[in-house]
């Protein structure tokens, strides 16, 4: 039986009556992610049709999902809410803070003995206000979320960028930081800019080592990794229907590599098999009943050019197998031939050292098998592993199902390392070198989303290319990153020539899937005895300070912290990796504040000039400085500022030492909502050339702070070190309530000033 379903039961009883509202309202016919849109509406039935990429909008999502590494401040944040419990059902589940190194076992051991301090917090503040949690070792947050409660038709967030996950199971389920969480736990709405709308059709059908896995990194190839940005990108047609439940939430997994705000696909058999493969025949049940609303209407998907912003047609009966990167999800290359000039030319290592297969892109019971077909011919066929091999299952359930049924012992006849389920080296987690700053120049290939430089293992010269599991098997065996499985052979131990067959696998287990312990506890009924304790020398956890409101006057005399060159993620803001370890101590991890950032002036990393003394040091330092003397300063940004994770610590750390403001060519969705969140500016260029106005030893005054409104905008004059002066023009996109977290200082603050 499924998890709250009662709530489940409730969403259906109301869809026909909301979805019937919008579509006369609107007078056209609906896409599935409207109809989930005007279903989830705050104020209940459709009264005004809304705008799309303009109209912010309320809603009231279904339930949150949080990973151990966000909740941290997530709920660090909700103690200061003023609450009892938790609104709407919310689960914590403990995967990011386990380092893969030698294996499952010992590498569990090892993080459940080092992070104690938070899983015990996480679970105490779990069990305080009814939210589910999901022990270490359980499995990754978004295959668990789906084995367990994505739901057709529903509406999620949680604090990771991957949630979007389940819109393989037909659900808006939108990545956000934890400050949105927190509105949404402590009763109030969530509020989010009314998406733009890109439908993709796919035709044809996959097969032989084309995967799922090749139709988003096809996508990304076409979108880029802006493309998707304020848009929900809604899959449809033959080849979608055609496709597994696991398969598509692949593909809306890794719709966050291109800024989309989720991903989602309608309604159909493959999702009702998935649910009662997963003992949620009654969700199953309930979504017949209303199926013709979970799904987009036929004359959107006949006509789909009258209804989306945009659409995309992909067949993939053409579709062939691709490798996205190095570096960057959407720099996509043919398998073979094309690779081997394109990595000469670019100087990428050929000879690949390690394949990894898992994350929550790639980590279900089908992944698993297609991979472990490969791996089986390859011990059938004689053939030596010529790079190392890594496997991180989804869930508890998936590796004891696997272990069941033979495909983890075919990996591990291959001397592969068999780690914990969990987020591993997809998220930085990945103990491979001592000295990774330092580490060689080489070429690894994995099934995860993301592949920015260092991201997977700390090393900047480690190329790191994305591909489907059974791709990243085959050119692990081989060794070689211009491989083809369809055209190359290999030769064996006894110098023979052998092909691989293309890979088999199994939708769902032929058995069944099955777990002795899936590691959830569920909360108590009544929490208020539990007693949550931070230690006040803890380098782990600490409390919150509410961050000072604004004092109502323009910000004069501002210097420059960075002028941040190119590409700037989340990952260079607040790096992940060994700083997960301080996700729960602001201030300790405000010492990684945007290290990993380059500097426009002399192209390092945390090397920025203090005007205080003109010598360059380390941003972090610096910002103290410009704090202890009561400077404030601004952060200048390119395009898509803030790309990559949800976390929040991003907006935060800047926000904890002192920076006022982030000005920016353009920002990715999430950060600029965690900006707002957290009571910074969050502002754009008018004229994006103005970014080289900018100088090292500026100083900044803005001149119309004190008349901040929606859609007027702002003025910063610019004073040059030689006294000459420049005004420019800055955007925003802060609405009234959001101009209103400003002046508190921050959205908590005015949450907790409406609940005293």
């Amino acid at each position: 039986m499924a998890f709250d379903i009662d709530m489940i039961k409730k969403v259906y009883d109301q869809v026909a009556e909301r979805v019937n509202a919008a579509r006369e309202l609107t007078g056209t016919p609906l896409t599935l992610a409207e109809k989930i849109l005007y279903s989830h509406l705050w104020d209940g039935n459709a009264t005004s049709v809304f705008t799309r990429g303009k109209d912010y909008v309320d809603f009231a999502p279904d339930r949150i999902a949080c990973q151990d590494a966000t909740a941290q401040m997530a709920l660090l944040q909700f103690m200061q809410a003023g609450k009892d419990k938790v609104a709407v059902p919310t689960t914590v589940h403990c995967d990011h803070l386990i380092q893969a190194k030698v294996g499952a076992e010992k590498d569990l051991k090892s993080a459940m003995s080092s992070s104690s301090e938070v899983f015990d917090f996480l679970e105490s503040v779990s069990n305080k206000y009814g939210i589910g949690f999901w022990k270490p070792g359980a499995g990754i947050i978004h295959q668990v979320v789906l084995e367990n409660y994505a739901f057709p038709g529903g509406m999620m967030i949680g604090t990771d960028s991957h949630t979007v996950n389940a819109g393989g199971l037909g659900m808006v389920a939108i990545g956000v930081g934890g400050a949105d969480a927190v509105d949404v736990m402590a009763g109030m709405p969530w509020e989010l800019k009314f998406p733009k709308l890109i439908g993709v059709k796919l035709t044809g059908k996959l097969s032989g080592w084309t995967a799922p896995k090749d139709v988003i990194l096809k996508v990304a190839e076409i979108l880029t990794v802006k493309g998707g940005t304020g848009a929900i990108v809604e899959y449809f047609g033959p080849g979608a229907t055609a496709m597994s439940c696991t398969g598509k939430g692949t593909i809306c997994n890794m719709g966050a590599e291109i800024g989309a705000t989720t991903s989602t696909f309608g309604y159909d058999e493959s999702m009702e098999r998935y649910l009662r493969a997963t003992d949620r025949a009654d969700v199953a049940d309930a979504a017949n009943a209303v199926k013709e609303h979970l799904t987009g209407d036929d004359e959107v998907y006949a006509n789909p050019e009258q209804y989306f912003d945009q659409v995309i047609e992909i067949n993939l009966s053409e579709l062939g197998p691709l490798l996205n990167g190095p570096f960057t999800p959407d720099l996509s290359t043919t398998v073979g031939s094309a690779m081997t000039e394109k990595a000469k030319a670019n100087d990428w290592p050929l000879k690949v050292e390690w394949g990894l297969i898992g994350s929550c892109t790639n980590s279900s019971y089908e992944d698993l098998s297609r991979a472990s077909s490969i791996a089986q011919q390859a011990i059938d066929k004689g053939l030596k592993m010529k790079s190392e091999l890594g496997i991180n299952p989804g869930s508890e359930q998936v590796r004891y199902t696997a272990e069941r049924d033979g495909l983890l012992q075919i990996f591990e006849k291959l001397d592969a390392k068999i780690f914990t389920n969990a987020c591993g080296p997809c998220i930085g987690q990945w103990a491979r070198y001592s000295d990774p700053k330092n580490a060689p120049k080489n070429s690894i290939v994995h099934s995860f989303n993301r592949n920015f430089a260092k991201r997977a293992d700390g090393n900047p010269n480690t190329h790191a290319f994305v591909a489907s599991p059974e791709l990243t098997a085959a050119i692990a065996i081989s060794g070689r990153l211009d491989f083809n499985p369809l055209k190359d052979a290999l030769i064996n131990e006894d110098g023979q020539e052998v092909m691989f067959d293309e890979p088999t696998g199994w939708e769902l287990p032929p058995k069944g899937f099955e777990v002795e312990d899936a590691g959830y506890l569920a909360p108590l009924a009544d929490g208020s005895g539990v007693d949550i304790k931070v230690a006040p020398d803890s380098e782990r956890l600490e409390l919150l300070t509410p961050f000072e409101p604004w004092d109502g006057k323009n910000i004069t005399g501002a210097k420059l912290l960075i002028k941040a060159f190119g590409k700037c993620t989340t990952d260079h803001i607040s790096m992940a990796g060994p700083w997960l370890r301080y996700r729960g101590h602001l201030d300790n991890i405000s010492n990684n504040c945007l290290i990993g950032a380059v500097n426009a002036y002399n192209k390092k990393t945390n090397f920025v000039k203090n005007q205080l003394n003109s010598e360059y040091g380390g941003v972090p330092d610096t910002q103290r400085e410009y704090k202890a003397a009561g400077i404030p300063t601004i952060v200048v940004g390119d395009h898509n500022y803030g790309e990559g994770s949800s976390r929040e610590h991003a907006a935060m750390e800047p926000r904890h030492l002192g920076v006022r403001a982030v000005i920016v060519k353009s920002f990715a969705r999430i950060h600029e909502t965690n900006l707002k969140k957290q009571g910074m500016l969050g502002l754009t260029f008018a004229n994006e050339d103005d970014y080289d106005l900018i100088q090292e030893d500026d100083t900044f005054n803005f001149l119309d702070l004190d008349q901040f409104a929606p859609e007027k905008q702002l003025t910063l004059e610019i004073v040059h070190a030689d006294g000459s002066k420049h005004e420019i023009k800055l955007n925003h996109t802060y609405n009234a309530p959001q101009i209103e977290w400003f002046k508190e200082g921050s959205a908590l603050n005015l949450i907790k000033k409406q609940n005293a």
